[in-house]
C-alpha cells in the first residue's frame, strides 16, 4: 500500500492507495509546523486505525508540501514509520512535465502534483484550479507542457479578511448563498463571496480560453472549497476531489 500525503497551509490530506490504485481513505488533519516527528507519526498510526487498516501493510510513501519548515519532520516521522525515506515531490523528482517557468523549483509541489494527474485524465490545452488556502490556477499545453498559471486569495481568506478589515462585518462560514441579491448582512457577504469567486474565475477561464483559440480547453478544479465555488461558474469545470492524490499516485509510480 501507498501513503500519499499532501501537507497544505491549513490542512494536511492523507490518502492511502492499495497495489491496485483504489484510493482506500482520504483523511484530513490540521497543518502544525510545531509537532515534533513522533506526533506526526501517532497522528498517522491514528489515522490508519481508525480507518481500520494496518500501518506495517504500508510499504511507500510519497509527500508533497508547501510549508516548508514541516518537511524535515515529516521526512524523519514517515522514516521512522515505514522503515525507509519517503519521496517528496520537488527538484530531482521525474514529473514527465516541461515546467516552462523562469525559476522551476518556484512551482508548487501540489500543482505539479495536479498537473500530473491532469494529464493522466484529460486532453491539453488544461487549465487546473486548486481551490484551498490559495486558489492556485496552471496553465498545461499540448506536449506536456506547463506554462505557469496564476496565484489569487483564497475564498476563506478573502472572508477573513473582509470580517477583518471591517469593524461591523461578522465572522461567517463559507456556505451556498441563498440568493444572488442578499437580504441581510450576511447574505450579502456569502453572496458576494461566492459570486464573487465565480466571475472572477470565468474570466481568468475565458482569457486563458483567448490564448488558445480553435482549441477545446479542459478545465479542472480541486480542493476543499471548489464544490461549492464551481457550481455557481459559468464555465464548464470538472470537479475531482481526487486529483492531487491520483497525481501524488502517478509521481510516485515514475520514480519508485
Amino acid at each position: 500500500m501507498l501513503l500519499a500525503i499532501d501537507v497544505g497551509n491549513s490542512t494536511t490530506s492523507v490518502g492511502l492507495f492499495d497495489t491496485e490504485k483504489n484510493l482506500r481513505f482520504l483523511a484530513s488533519m490540521d497543518t502544525d509546523s510545531r509537532k515534533t516527528a513522533d506526533q506526526i507519526s501517532i497522528d498517522l498510526m491514528n489515522l490508519c486505525t481508525l480507518y481500520h487498516y494496518n500501518y506495517h501493510d504500508v510499504t511507500g510513501a510519497i509527500f508533497c508540501s508547501v510549508v516548508p519548515p514541516i518537511n524535515f519532520m515529516m521526512n524523519k516521522a514517515l522514516t521512522r514509520l515505514l522503515g525507509k525515506a519517503p519521496m517528496m515531490v520537488g527538484p530531482g523528482v521525474k514529473t514527465g512535465l516541461n515546467i516552462r517557468m523562469e525559476v522551476q523549483s518556484q512551482v508548487g509541489a501540489d500543482i505539479v502534483a495536479d498537473a500530473v494527474s491532469a494529464l493522466e485524465k484529460f486532453p491539453a490545452p488544461i487549465v487546473t484550479i486548486d481551490m484551498g488556502t490559495a486558489t492556485s490556477v496552471g496553465v498545461i499545453s499540448e506536449g506536456r507542457n506547463y506554462e505557469g498559471g496564476l496565484l489569487l486569495p483564497g475564498v476563506a481568506v478573502s472572508l477573513e479578511a473582509l470580517s477583518r478589515r471591517a469593524a461591523q462585518l461578522p465572522d461567517i462560514s463559507l456556505q451556498y448563498p441563498k440568493a444572488l441579491i442578499g437580504k441581510n448582512t450576511e447574505d450579502c457577504m456569502r453572496s458576494g463571496i461566492v459570486y464573487g469567486t465565480a466571475g472572477m474565475l470565468d474570466g481568468v477561464i475565458d482569457r486563458i480560453r483567448e490564448e488558445f483559440p480553435g482549441k477545446k480547453l479542459t478545465v479542472v478544479a480541486t480542493g476543499g472549497n471548489a464544490p461549492v465555488i464551481v457550481k455557481y461558474c459559468r464555465n464548464e469545470i470538472i470537479y475531482d476531489k481526487y486529483l492531487l492524490m491520483d497525481g501524488l499516485w502517478a509521481v510516485y509510480q515514475k520514480n519508485k
